[in-house]
């Protein structure tokens, strides 16, 4: 099994080894474009060194539905161009400066440029569906990129919002987040017509995990290290948004510990994060935050049963078990 920090495309070089190079090679090429500008921003973030979970995911389960075409290469590239489109534009709306230890695109090329690169990334990701010339496969990752798009609104709408409920936070993730997750493991059913309860199960599995790395996330938001993540500790706080272990502090903690936290998101000040962050531990928000990821990475393992057993389907689910340890 690899090290929680591993990138997983590495992590298994005699199953997607081959089959990453080939992504990797369309998403180069495919980043070809007549205005310098779009190259050098979106070469800026995919060629930052991120983990290529998506792509990964999508490459592991057709290797465990036994696909033996080639467009799941093509798919792979374009769940990493609609990714990166979304990061994009997510950096922008949260004015953030640092990604993966590197300055934001938006840092440094600009917000107008960012935000037109991320939409001529999704334009791209589309002309590629297009090609695999399956009704399908377009009608899975439009309804995808729309419901990011919904939950990136909503997550707008609950900014500041410390009245936020899990149910509501939940309703963000699983849009903003586990949905792109559940369409790169659908998608590989859909390449093999794969039965519809397999079809489902697949996209469960991807939902689930998708769920529970964005729950980790929010975790190490309190409880990571900068310079293992990439990124600024506290800036969900800093945004203004009630996340899982701050909600669970909320209603666990006393009446103190509440409106420190409150006026934190209210704010969006970062001044008192220490001693936020020990709350969110005294209170045992932490621990049952991390419970709840667990709970929801046991539901996707739980959805790989009906694969049949293959060194693929064994590391889909060491990559499950290995997001709850995850450091960055």
């Amino acid at each position: 099994m690899a090290t929680p920090e591993a990138t997983p495309s590495k992590a298994y070089p005699g199953l997607i080894g081959t089959d990453m190079l080939a992504v990797d090679g369309l998403i180069t090429a495919r980043l070809s474009s007549g205005v310098p500008l779009v190259g050098q921003v979106a070469q800026h973030i995919i060629l930052a060194g991120g983990k290529r979970l998506r792509p990964v995911l999508l490459l592991l389960m057709a290797g465990a539905l036994g696909y033996k075409g080639a467009d799941h290469h093509k798919l792979a590239a374009v769940i990493e161009f609609i990714h990166t489109a979304t990061l994009l534009h997510d950096d922008v709306v949260d004015d953030s400066n640092l990604r993966r230890g590197r300055p934001t695109a938006n840092a440094m090329f600009g917000n107008p440029a960012s935000v037109l690169v991320g939409d001529f990334l999704y334009s791209r990701a589309f002309q590629m569906m297009v090609e695999c010339q399956d009704i399908r496969i377009l009608d899975t990752v439009a309804e995808a990129t729309n419901v990011i798009a919904e939950g990136e609104v909503l997550q707008l709408m609950n900014m500041h919002d410390a009245s936020l409920d899990t149910q509501a936070y939940l309703r963000v993730i699983r849009s903003k987040t586990a949905k792109l997750f559940e369409a790169s493991t659908r998608l590989p059913a859909i390449l093999t017509k794969a039965d519809p309860a397999l079809e489902t199960a697949c996209a469960h599995f991807g939902q689930s995990l998708g769920t529970a790395f964005q729950v980790i996330d929010d975790v190490l938001d309190y409880d990571g290290d900068a310079a293992v993540m990439g990124k600024n500790l506290g800036d969900d706080l800093r945004e203004g948004k009630a996340t899982l272990p701050l909600i669970i502090a909320m209603q666990r903690g006393n009446a103190a510990q509440c409106a420190l936290i409150k006026h934190a998101i209210e704010q969006g000040e970062v001044e008192a994060l220490h001693d936020i962050a020990q709350i969110v531990r005294e209170t045992g928000a932490m621990q049952i935050t991390r419970e709840a990821a667990s709970a929801e990475a046991q539901v996707a393992l739980n959805q790989l049963n009906g694969l049949p057993e293959s060194d693929h389907k064994r590391a889909l689910q060491d990559i499950a078990e290995q997001l709850l340890t995850r450091q960055s």
